[in-house]
């Protein structure tokens, strides 16, 4: 059993791939019983997508930790009623599908809610349930392009460039998670279920934050930027001896900082820095001088200093230096998890610490295709 807040909580997951499983994933990770409903006959998609640890799926294994996984064509009437019985018992169903898939087969939002009405029916969709896009399919990808994060990411003047994470499936699947937990609270005060309807395409306009703001202001769509912050400066990445650094220094006390620590005291009196909206004017040039100051000693050097200083700053890190960040492993963000018969893999953490509930270091496994079969009918029959 899991312990957390949503403990109690049992969320039927019929979702695949990623935004709807890390929708789900979430809810686990808080306590709920999430039972995977997958087609046959082989199962959520993602169980193919690589890398794979002992013939099994990664990327599957740290989307599904800790769930069940039971196999239902619903398009047969014995299955489809097995899974009425399932949703009888529910709290939440997740779905992913195209809108118009369930209803097509009797188990959509209006027919269920009729039925069940404290169920709470949560679907993603690329686009959601209403508007002239609302049958089309779509992918992380095509939601980046046409969200607009990737007119925002990359150097100026570079091809289109796709945010490295697949932050249009993820910031769907959040928003989902939240939606679903506001959506069992108004339960709780008046009993009632509700349709919790997210799309894709609207969660990436909800992040487009101060981008939104210039164009708003301005009256042009602002274009990429590199890692320089459109309206703070300095705020970016800088070249030292040996590499690269950040430092953002937000106001003119720490720009003040900053060029003394840089040996460069005079930049905070130069009146082409005298203030951010002069230092974001001419940014071109105060980034000129401040890689010249950095460039004498190495990105260690500097940063040791800045901390000390006070001054924001932090490395640029790849991959296997954020997994040996020792602040990542006090936050308990890595996680060991097994893979396979003999293997154990490391996954992200839960980043939500509620000090009600443990945080251990080891997460269950992800479920086999169809392994909670025979627990799941025998609850259903008694």
């Amino acid at each position: 059993m899991n312990l957390g807040a949503l403990n109690g909580i049992t969320v039927l997951d019929l979702t695949r791939v990623l935004a709807g499983p890390f929708c789900t994933m979430i809810l686990a990770e808080l306590g709920a019983r999430v039972i995977k409903i997958e087609a046959p006959p082989d199962g959520d998609d993602a169980r193919r997508y690589g890398p794979f640890v002992e013939g099994a799926s990664a990327y599957f294994l740290s989307l599904n930790r800790g769930k069940e996984s039971l196999v239902l064509n619903l398009k047969q009437p014995g299955d489809r009623a097995v899974f009425l019985s399932l949703a009888e018992r529910a709290d939440v169903l997740v779905e992913n599908f195209r809108p118009g898939t369930m209803e097509r087969l009797g188990l959509g939002w209006p027919q269920l809610h009729e039925r069940l009405p404290r169920l709470i029916y949560a679907a993603i969709s690329g686009f959601g349930q209403t508007g002239p896009r609302a049958a089309q399919p779509a992918y992380d990808l095509v939601i980046q392009a046409m969200g607009g994060i990737m007119s925002l990411t990359g150097q100026p003047g570079a091809p289109p460039t796709r945010v490295g994470s697949s932050i249009g499936d993820i910031t769907a699947g959040l928003y989902c998670a939240v939606g679903i937990n506001a959506a069992l609270y108004h339960r709780e005060m008046t009993g009632q279920g509700m349709l919790v309807d997210v799309a894709m395409l609207d969660c990436q306009v909800a992040i487009l934050e101060n981008a939104l703001a210039r164009l708003a202001a301005e009256g042009s769509p602002p274009g990429p930027l590199g890692a320089r912050h459109p309206s703070i400066t300095p705020f970016d990445a800088f070249k030292a001896a040996d590499g690269w650094l950040v430092i953002c220094a937000g106001n003119d006390k720490l720009f003040a900082e900053l060029a003394g620590l840089l040996g460069r005291p005079g930049l905070a009196n130069d009146p082409r820095f005298a203030d951010n909206p002069s230092r974001t004017q001419n940014h071109e040039s105060l980034k000129a001088e401040i890689e010249a100051a950095l460039a004498v000693h190495s990105a260690e050097h500097w940063l040791v200093a800045l901390q000390k200083a006070g001054v924001p700053c932090g490395p640029v890190n790849d991959l296997a230096q954020v997994v040996a960040e020792p602040q990542v492993a006090a936050r308990n963000m890595l996680l060991g998890m097994p893979a396979g018969k003999d293997a154990t893999i490391k996954v992200a953490g839960n980043p939500i610490k509620l000090s009600a509930f443990a945080d251990p270091p080891q997460r269950p496994a992800a479920p086999e295709l169809d392994g909670d079969r025979e627990a799941i009918f025998k609850e259903l029959e008694s």
